[in-house]
């Protein structure tokens, strides 16, 4: 058996035990294809360090490869070579083609747009008087922290904007903070995108932890901003 048969049977084997055999087992689940792609790639690590531990294992593992792609004392495998030599880079395209292109395959989960925050959070009411002074000092601090992706409009059209999937909320639209209570944005912008829940998966929100760099008296105030600025009124129990 050559050198290069060796590992390509057990690239075979190994990726046959991970697909069928290990899911089989009792108290295993699926492994997902990228873990079976690491371990394949890792197997192909340790294959190519044995190889080239030595000139001859070298020689006997990279010889007929690199006779098959120069063409030398190739033969009948000319056609194949020039298959492979055609077909590898159409694949490559492919499989950068579709993982790049957007689908309209509907998510693996189901997401909810405003999942429910903590108990803590619930009912909070603003601590900081509707004064005009203070509308203008959370109008400021969104300047200053939140119309970059948000927008100096309040329309979600910041230079920013783009660069993220999905977008900025809009808070101009009535169906945004229009929807919410003063509590459950003070929940979002404090504990950020790494706050949300498994059901505000897979499209978890880009927005940073804001608790780390502003003091909770800063948050309430940019809410004041945002609703006066995007003309819109806080959701209440009443």
């Amino acid at each position: 058996m050559g050198a290069l048969t060796k590992p390509i049977i057990l690239l075979v084997v190994i990726y046959l035990l991970l697909k069928f055999v290990v899911p089989n087992v009792p108290g295993s689940a699926p492994l997902p294809s990228s873990l079976i792609f690491l371990y394949l790639m890792l197997t192909m690590a340790g294959i190519v360090i044995y190889y080239t531990m030595s000139g001859e294992s070298k020689d006997a593992f990279w010889g007929p490869i690199q006779r098959f792609l120069t063409g030398e004392n190739i033969g009948a495998l000319q056609t194949a070579r020039y298959g492979v030599l055609i077909l590898f880079p159409l694949l490559v395209g492919w499989q950068t083609y579709g993982s790049t292109a957007v689908s309209d395959a509907p998510p693996a989960e189901n997401r909810t747009i405003h999942p429910a925050p903590p108990g803590e959070y619930t009912g909070l009411s603003n601590p900081v008087s509707k004064t005009p002074e203070n509308i203008m000092q959370g109008k400021g601090f969104y300047a200053a922290f939140c119309s970059p992706c948000h927008g100096g409009n309040f329309d979600g059209k910041g230079p920013a904007a783009r660069g993220f999937n999905p977008p900025p909320a809009n808070f101009s639209d009535p169906t945004t903070i229009a929807m919410l209570q003063e509590s459950y944005l003070f929940w979002r912008i404090k504990k950020g995108g790494v706050g949300l829940p498994i059901e505000g998966m897979p499209w978890k929100s880009a927005m940073p932890r804001w608790e780390v760099e502003l003091p909770d008296e800063w948050i309430w105030k940019i809410i004041l901003g945002e609703y006066d600025g995007a003309h819109q009124s806080p959701r209440t129990w009443e």
